[in-house]
Formats: C-alpha cells, structure tokens, sequence
C-alpha cells in the first residue's frame, strides 16, 4: 500500500509566498559564497576562520523552498527566477539576458525547475525526517544536475561552447559537487528544524 502524500501547504496565498520567499533566496544565493568555519585550537572568537566551498548558496535555495514550500512554490520560485534573469535583469551568476541560453551553466539553471519540483515532492512524500529531507535533497541535486549535462552536451553537438563535453561536464558538475554535497545537507537540517518550529 503506497504511503498517503502529505500535503505541504494548504491555501494558494501560501504558495505564492514560499514561491517569492525561495526567489528572492536564490536570487540571493546567487551571490554569497558557501563556507563552514573552521575553529582553531585553543578556542575562541578570533581564532574561527572560514573554508571556501567552492559553490554559492544558489543551489542550496533552490532545494530549501522545495523543503519548507513543496513543490509547487519550489516551481513557481524557479519559473519566476528564469523569467527575471532572461528579461535582462542581472540576477544571475554572470550577468542575464537571452543570450544566456548560450552560457555552459544555463542548463543547470534550467534543472532547478525540474530539481525544486522532485525537492518539494519528495520532501512532503512521508512523515518529517532529516533521512527523508537529505534524500530529497540529493534527489533535486541529481534532477538538477541531469538537466545540466544534457544541455551541455546540446551546447557540446551544436559547438557554441568551445570545450568538449567531458571537459566540460568536470568543470560544471563534478568539481562543484563536493561543495553543493555539504549545502545539501545544511539545507536538510535547517529544514527539519523549520518546519518543526512552523508546525507542519
């Protein structure tokens, strides 16, 4: 007998607020840089230092609304993100505009609508677990980078990137995803902890 879906949110006004919530999160996220800090022995406040992930907090956004809004706000958050970058307004990580379609990193872009939904699906599949919200997690960081590769090899037959797709494909999806590993599970805590506090 499959498990019953718990429903994430309960009226349209709460979607459209998650969905602005998690755009302007990305928006946001788009341009701070992930770190962890590093405390150094003995202890105290001027001896933490602070250790470059590598990867914004962009994708990390994208997984958090689908976690506390569900699917539908995590889509509509994704959607709305797109529509503002290709008008022309400068939210993403190099610029915006519709020649961004012809940008390496834009397929990833793209797979943050797929990955917000599959996030915000999963998240609200079962009972509330920090198990259930990590594999959510991975799972809209798989769809995300899935969508990524497929559009590089796009960009990699039509020759508008001038690297080859394998080069590529390490540059764009495997040397970040040590980093967007340790978001993903920053992203399952806070998670767990805040839909607690908002009781649902």
């Amino acid at each position: 007998m499959p498990m019953p879906e718990f429903r994430s949110l309960v009226s349209p006004f709460d979607v459209l607020l998650w969905a602005f919530i998690g755009l302007l999160l990305t928006i946001g996220g788009t341009f701070v840089e992930a770190s962890i800090p590093i405390p150094v022995w003995p202890f105290n406040l001027e001896s933490v230092s602070t250790y470059s992930l590598g990867v914004s907090y962009q994708v990390g956004a994208v997984l958090l609304v689908g976690c506390l809004g569900g699917k539908n706000a995590g889509v509509l958050s994704q959607v709305a993100y797109l529509i503002l970058g290709l008008s022309g307004f400068q939210i993403f990580a190099h610029g915006g505009g519709l020649g961004y379609f012809q940008e390496p990193s834009f397929g990833y872009l793209l797979g943050f609508v797929p990955g917000a939904w599959l996030c915000g699906y999963l998240a609200f599949r079962t009972p509330l677990k920090l198990e259930t919200l990590g594999l959510s997690c991975l799972g809209g960081l798989a769809a995300i980078h899935l969508v990524g590769l497929i559009y590089l090899g796009l960009l990699s037959l039509l020759r508008i990137i001038p690297q080859a797709w394998w080069s590529a494909a390490w540059q764009y999806s495997l040397q970040p995803l040590l980093g967007q590993l340790v978001v993903v599970c920053a992203v399952a805590v806070v998670s767990l902890i805040s839909r607690r506090l908002l009781f649902y």
